[in-house]
């Protein structure tokens, strides 16, 4: 048993070598930075310097908007695989089985909708 293991203990051990090896190299022959200024550390993107800083907190309106999104997306995923597949539930004689079963299916996605819709989820301020 060791000796089929072998190989693989070799091999793990080469590879850890190796890559401790690249790095020691890199970190001799990379670029070393001078100093950490404050410029240096400042973001800067697009051409312009930041107004705030980066941690602020946003508004829950987003989240739940994003998560909504994923809901019915993920609804339209579901949709396509089945409608590829119902013409052979149809010549096998389960097509009115496998319509009612992605009816209860969307009933129950647009039971969530109008839901959200009427707690006003979906109302943007």
């Amino acid at each position: 048993m060791l000796e089929q293991l072998l190989p693989v203990l070799f091999m793990a051990i080469f590879v850890s070598l190796f890559g401790a090896g690249l790095l020691f190299v890199a970190s001799l022959v990379g670029p070393k930075p001078k100093s950490l200024s404050e410029a240096k550390l400042s973001a800067y993107e697009s051409g312009t310097y930041g107004e705030s800083a980066g941690s602020t907190k946003i508004p829950i309106k987003y989240y739940l908007t994003a998560i909504l999104f994923i809901i019915f997306d993920i609804e339209a995923i579901f949709l396509y695989p089945w409608a590829n597949v119902y013409t052979d539930f149809i010549d096998d004689g389960m097509g009115l089985f496998i319509l009612l079963e992605m009816a209860v299916f969307m009933a129950t996605l647009l039971f969530g909708l109008f839901y959200v819709w009427k707690a006003g989820a979906l109302d943007w301020e």
